[in-house]
């Protein structure tokens, strides 16, 4: 498995999600809205506010929140213009790290994730320094013991699907985005359960680490993801299992 694939797997299983609900929901809601801002409230007509409430709905947020959200958006009641914004840099190990934001105030967010790497052993770097290492692609991830593996391979070879992985715990299929909507919707025909559904960028290549920055690096990753500007982090870092097995039980990465 990846090192994506292991970093959204171990947040799970150290509760992170349902620690920081509030968090996600503030961050889902300034999605929702600058969506709806630049492309209407019709989510049929607006793909980037579709899939926004479609990542609303996968987190249980309440219609009332999602409504709220593009009301506001539609209307530009609350008078803030949030920037798209992507920042690039190193962590530990000369793992590239890709981050998107969206910010009220750039002048702010770069200093505070330029804080947030220097104290994890990474630093901020230009403009198109890492992006290119990174493939934007469909990804899903599914636990073994809630799925027919067959039927996983099956539905991917239907989709045209790019790749499929499979460790012990996991499964992992990888599309071309324009083949992401088609297999999302045969999973979803056949009620499948997943436990990872998005397009994302995945890296072409991996960097591994171990001991102390393996657990700066996760330090780094959690850091940026709570940082409230930040949207989505990518890195192309690898882990072995069993230290991410032991950080996982221990509930700590320091």
């Amino acid at each position: 498995m990846s090192g994506h694939s292991k970093w959204n797997t171990i947040k799970r299983k150290k509760g992170k999600a349902d620690a920081q609900r509030g968090k996600i929901f503030t961050k889902i809601i300034r999605v929702i809205t600058v969506a709806a801002r630049s492309g209407g409230g019709d989510p049929e007509a607006n793909v980037k506010l579709k899939t926004a409430i479609q990542l609303a709905k996968e987190n249980n947020m309440p219609n009332e929140n999602i409504e709220r959200a593009i009301k506001r958006g539609t209307g530009g009641a609350d008078g803030v213009s949030y920037e798209e914004l992507s920042y690039e840099g190193y962590g530990p190990g000369g793992v590239a790290v890709l981050i998107e934001v969206l910010t009220d105030n750039r002048n702010r967010t770069a200093p505070e994730l330029r804080k947030i790497f220097s104290k994890n052993g990474g630093n901020l770097g230009e403009n198109g320094c890492v992006a290119w290492m990174f493939d934007k692609r469909g990804y899903f991830i599914f636990e073994k013991v809630k799925v027919n593996e067959d039927t996983i391979v099956d539905l991917a070879l239907e989709a045209e699907a790019e790749d499929v992985k499979s460790d012990n715990e996991n499964i992992e299929v990888i599309t071309l985005p324009e083949n992401y909507e088609k297999f999302s919707n045969l999973i979803k025909e056949q009620n499948i359960d997943y436990l990872l559904n998005e397009v994302t960028l995945i890296p072409k290549t991996t960097v591994d680490l171990e001991d102390k920055k393996a657990r700066q690096m996760l330090n780094l990753m959690e850091q940026l993801e709570e940082q409230d500007d930040v949207q989505k982090v990518y890195a192309n870092f690898n882990i072995a299992d069993e230290i991410m097995e032991e950080i996982s039980a221990n509930g700590d990465n320091s």
